[in-house]
């Protein structure tokens, strides 16, 4: 122990003097054995001092200048970096079932994040601090190890195993696990402790015959070590979810694993494996070859023994620190392996400047940190990582964002394809791109990984910012009835125009630029001071699904054929003689119509989307009876969403599913009953409350 981590064990015992864990025992055990994790994980001494300052400004008196002044600048600043990503305190804890989860687990993602940008070292010993969290968890009450073990697995698990830090992953995984979903564990642990004789003795016959045959095959007693596993407890429970499987049924729970000397070893144990067992070809899987972007490299091979499937891994000495330790392995055993890619802590945090909601964020942050599932080639034989489903267009935008922008082309193993054709491994993808950026907002939805998706929409969110600008002079030129160069001097003379965008989305705002620049028409006239008459009053025209704000009589509102907008969607109207129609905002037509300077009008979704009921009613199975049904139902002035058809079994009645939205102050019992006076209803569900959650 130096001097400098002496002088820290002194100054936190002195610091948390008097304060006591929940389990009674004095506070300060707690840094000192997340120090000793860390210098476990290869911590040098300055990560091991941060380690034992952990907690001192956030639960004593002690300040981040008090710790400046006693330690090394390059101490003060992981400590303020670990001060940052606050824990969640017992009288802010949100219950586990709350809608509030998804929001408090992005924000200390956020945090966790951002502290870490300047020294990854933030993160390992955060993750040391959480391993021992989890491990003294039964402490606490119930609902808090629930919510504490529900923000291990989506905040922590995914950061660990970004850095390729295993041994803390698949602990801390387990670990959740037992508090999440207690029973489950139960079952698998009680299946364990019941075979384990038996996966034990088959394990070690397994690890005998492999020996021996290394032994006949070239290899020397002290060139290879193998272990033995059972696979852990979350890995199973996963595996059991995926498939559908009880314990009982899941093949491979057993595995082991052959460190050797020399990356080419790894392919000389791989062939005596496959010349002597029958492998599962589908399973194996080359990450020394293909490596995974947290530095993982093993061979992954899964055979037949007798009646048992094992899964066999290949791997050096130095893969091995690499795949346990991650990135702490290059400081705890200066490997020459695979440094993991930390280059996604830049993209995530700059992400985090563009993102509209924390959501949105903590989406992209978890599409990101798990994005390893296939392997694919750029021309030059670079390769990508991406998650399985990934498409063309994915992959371009992990090239670069621009390349992504500007795809025109694509060609997969030389043919040319969708940009949203899905990639396989292995795949060689070349992209052609224009001068022109060339997007639609529709592939948001398409793509997979956050950073594509985070970039599209981006992009769309500036072309929407773009259109507004455009559609809020339009509707301003209408409004005024003048030339749109007379209405640009009347904006710029009020300084208006950086922000007239909002005036397309906002009607308050509409109405705050009408009244600040009606006076300029009026001082243009000599009719209007004697009429006394405000021709400029917008007024709110409300209609089934659309309210209008004009100055203008509005008699009808229709849906245009071409984008069929559906609520929620960014929306504009265009005025025609007395009505009005409606077109999603990015329409091409839309756009064509704005650049003939069709009369454009201020228009918006109604507050309150109207009330959907599901439907299930049986029709009388004769010509005109579905006709009659929705007949009855326009009547009612009840709009149809869906409507799916399945017979009876018997062929003689149709069943029908609908999804209908009621007028707005319509009774819904009333209507009910209305349709079983008429009709053989089965169900009648509201899909309110599934909507709001």
């Amino acid at each position: 122990m130096t001097k400098e981590i002496e002088k820290a064990v002194s100054f936190t015992v002195t610091k948390h003097k008097g304060q006591l864990r929940k389990s009674g025992e004095p506070y300060s055990v707690h840094p000192i054995l997340v120090a000793s994790f860390v210098a476990h994980f290869g911590g040098d001494e300055v990560m091991v001092v941060a380690a034992l300052l952990h907690d001192v400004v956030e639960d004593t008196c002690c300040s981040i200048d008090d710790v400046r002044g006693d330690f090394s600048p390059e101490v003060a600043v992981l400590v303020e970096g670990l001060t940052k990503i606050m824990e969640i305190r017992e009288d802010q804890l949100i219950p586990s079932t709350s809608n509030e989860k998804l929001v408090s687990s992005a924000l200390t993602f956020r945090k966790m994040l951002l502290a870490s940008i300047k020294d990854v070292r933030v993160l390992v010993i955060k993750l040391c601090d959480r391993l021992h969290n989890m491990l003294t968890l039964g402490a606490l009450r119930d609902a808090k190890q629930q919510r504490i073990s529900e923000e291990t697995l989506v905040v922590y698990v995914p950061i660990a195993h970004r850095l390729g830090i295993s041994s803390i992953k698949n602990t801390l995984e387990d670990l959740s696990f037992m508090y999440i979903l207690p029973n489950e564990y139960n079952k698998i642990d009680a299946y364990l402790q019941e075979e384990k004789q038996q996966l034990q003795l088959k394990l070690n016959h397994f690890i005998d015959k492999v020996t021996t045959l290394m032994l006949r095959n070239g290899f020397n007693e002290g060139d290879f070590v193998i272990y033995k596993r059972i696979k852990h407890y979350y890995s199973i429970y996963l595996k059991m979810q995926r498939k559908g499987v009880s314990i009982e049924e899941v093949l491979d729970l057993l595995a082991i694993r052959i460190v050797v000397n020399k990356p080419n070893d790894c392919y000389r144990a791989l062939g005596v494996i496959h010349q002597h067992f029958n492998p599962l070809i589908s399973r194996f899987k080359d990450y020394i070859s293909l490596s995974k972007e947290n530095g993982y490299q093993t061979i992954h091979t899964t055979v037949f023994d007798d009646k048992s499937i094992i899964e066999a891994q290949i791997r050096t000495h130095d893969m091995h620190h690499t795949a346990e330790y991650g990135v702490a392995a290059h400081w705890k055993y200066k490997t020459g392996g695979l440094n993991p890619k930390l280059g996604w802590l830049s993209d995530l945090t700059l992400q985090d400047e563009d993102s509209e909601n924390i959501e949105e964020f903590y989406q992209y942050a978890k599409d990101s940190l798990f994005s390893e599932d296939i392997a694919v080639f750029s021309p030059r034989g670079d390769i990508f990582t991406l998650p399985r489903g990934a498409t063309v267009l994915d992959f371009a935008y992990e090239v670069h964002t621009e390349v992504g922008m500007h795809t025109k082309e694509a060609y997969v193993n030389k043919q040319k394809v969708p940009l949203l054709t899905e990639l396989k491994n292995g795949d060689i993808v070349r992209i052609v791109t224009s001068k022109e950026a060339h997007f639609r907002c529709s592939w948001a939805n398409s793509v997979i990984t956050g950073k594509a998706r985070s970039a599209i929409k981006q992009n769309c969110r500036q072309k929407i910012k773009e259109i507004n600008q455009r559609v809020a002079i339009d509707i301003l030129v209408a409004i005024f009835n003048v030339r749109e160069n007379k209405l640009l001097a009347w904006l710029a003379s009020e300084n208006l125009t950086k922000k007239i965008f909002k005036a397309a989305t906002d009607s308050i705002y509409l109405q705050d630029v009408v009244n600040a620049l009606k006076k300029y028409p009026k001082s243009d006239s000599l009719l209007f001071p004697l009429l006394k008459i405000d021709r400029y009053k917008i007024k709110k025209q409300k209609f089934e699904n659309i309210v209008i704000y004009s100055n203008h009589k509005v008699e009808n509102v229709e849906f245009d054929y071409c984008c069929h907008p559906k609520r929620g969607d960014d929306i504009v109207g265009f005025k025609k003689g007395s009505d009005v129609i409606v077109h999603h905002k990015l329409c091409e037509k839309a756009s064509k119509l704005m650049e003939h300077k069709d009369e454009m009008i201020f228009v918006k979704w109604t507050r309150n989307a109207p009330h959907r009921y599901k439907l299930i009613v049986s029709i009388e199975n004769k010509r005109g009876s579905l006709a009659s049904f929705l007949f009855y139902l326009a009547k009612m002035q009840i709009n149809l969403v869906t409507i799916e058809l399945g017979k009876s079994e018997d062929g003689h009645a149709d069943y029908f599913e609908l999804v209908i939205e009621l007028p707005e102050g319509a009774d819904s019992t009333h209507i009910r009953e209305s349709i079983k006076m008429r009709y053989k209803l089965i169900e009648f569900i509201s899909l309110n409350d599934a909507y709001k959650k």
